[in-house]
């Protein structure tokens, strides 16, 4: 796996993280943060590449911080 890769697929495992630990299923947090479910779960899954727009909607869907989603990944 390339290294964009590795970092986006951690990406997606941290916010499916965090999406779980404010008990939001997929649906629910795809309607909260304004963003298709299907589109979740393929970045939550695969590390789809996303745009900034969507990572700043889940961030605030989440009450984190932009970089609380980067943790682990340097």
């Amino acid at each position: 796996m390339s290294e964009d890769k590795e970092i986006l697929k951690l990406l997606g495992v941290n916010i499916r993280t965090l999406r779980l630990a404010k008990g939001y299923s997929q649906q629910q947090f795809a309607m909260y943060a304004e963003i298709d479910r299907a589109y979740i779960g393929t970045i939550e899954r695969t590390g789809r590449n996303f745009s900034v727009l969507s990572l700043i909607k889940i961030a605030r869907c989440l009450e984190v911080t932009v970089g609380d989603l980067f943790k682990g990944i340097t």
